[in-house]
C-alpha cells in the first residue's frame, strides 16, 4: 500500500472511531455541545470549513482514480483469461485489480463517512439546542400551571368569603349610612348656629359701629361748645377793667 491510500486507511478509520463514538448512549448530546462550544472551535472555524470542502475534493479524486484502474484491470483481466498463455501475468493483473478495487472501497467509504460524520454533528448540535429549549419551555409551564393553580385556589377563596360575608358587609354598609345620615344632620345643625351667630355678630359689629358714630359727633359737639365758651370767657374778661381784676385777684 502506497503513502497516499495509507493515510486514506488511516482516516477511513478515524472516521469510524469518530462515529462510533459519537454514537456511544451514555454520552448525552448536552456533553458534545459543551464540546463543540469551545472557543477553540471558534477561532479555527473558517480554517475548518476549508479544510473540509479541500478533504472532500481530494476524496473524490481518489475515488475517481480507483474507478479508473478498476476499470483498466477489469479489461485487461478479460484478455489475459482469453488467451491464457501466460498465468504469471493474469494473477498480476488478478492482484492489481484486488488493490484498485481495495482503494475504490477505502476511498468511497472515507468520502460517505467524511459526510455523515459532517451530518452527524450538526444533528448533535441540533438534537442538544432542542433538548435545552424543551428543558426551558418544560420550566415554563411548570410554572405557569403553578401560578394557575394558585391564582383559582385564591379565586375560590374570595369567592367563598364575599358569599359568607355578603350579608355581613351589607349589615356594615347599612349602619355605615346611616352614621353619615346622622353626622350630616349634626353639622347641619351646627352649620346653622354658626350661621346665626355669625349674623348676630355682624348686627352686634354695625350696631357698635353706629354708635361709635353717634358719640364720635356727641364728642365734636361738646367740643365745639367748650370752645365757645372759652373764647367767651376771654372777651368778657378782656372788655373789664385792669384795677377791678386786680381786685378780684387774691392776694398772695
Amino acid at each position: 500500500m502506497t503513502i497516499q491510500w495509507a493515510a486514506v486507511a488511516s482516516f477511513l478509520y478515524a472516521e469510524i472511531g469518530l462515529i462510533l463514538i459519537f454514537c456511544l448512549p451514555f454520552i448525552p448530546p448536552q456533553r458534545w455541545q459543551k464540546i463543540f462550544s469551545f472557543s477553540v472551535w471558534s477561532k479555527i472555524a473558517s480554517f475548518w470549513n476549508k479544510a473540509f470542502l479541500t478533504i472532500i475534493i481530494l476524496l473524490i479524486v481518489l475515488f475517481l482514480d480507483a474507478v479508473r484502474e478498476v476499470r483498466k484491470y477489469s479489461s485487461t483481466q478479460v484478455t489475459e483469461k482469453s488467451s491464457a498463455g501466460r498465468p504469471s501475468a493474469y494473477e498480476h493483473t488478478q492482484m492489481k485489480l484486488f488493490r484498485s478495487q481495495r482503494n475504490l472501497y477505502i476511498s468511497g467509504f472515507s468520502l460517505f463517512f467524511w459526510l455523515v460524520l459532517r451530518r452527524l454533528v450538526s444533528l448533535i448540535t441540533q438534537l442538544a439546542k432542542e433538548i435545552s429549549n424543551k428543558a426551558v419551555l418544560k420550566i415554563q409551564a411548570e410554572n405557569t400551571n403553578k401560578a394557575a393553580k394558585k391564582f383559582m385556589e385564591e379565586n375560590e377563596k374570595l369567592k367563598w368569603v364575599l358569599k359568607n360575608n355578603g350579608k355581613d358587609e351589607e349589615q356594615i354598609l347599612e349602619t355605615e349610612n346611616k352614621k353619615l345620615v346622622e353626622d350630616q344632620e349634626k353639622l347641619k345643625t351646627e352649620l346653622k348656629k354658626a350661621s346665626d351667630a355669625l349674623l348676630k355678630a355682624q348686627n352686634d359689629v354695625v350696631t357698635m359701629k353706629m354708635q361709635s358714630e353717634r358719640l364720635s359727633k356727641e364728642y365734636d359737639r361738646l367740643l365745639k361748645e367748650h370752645s365757645e365758651l372759652q373764647v367767651t370767657e376771654l372777651e368778657r374778661a378782656s372788655k373789664e377793667p385792669f384795677g377791678k381784676r386786680q381786685k378780684e385777684s387774691p392776694v398772695n
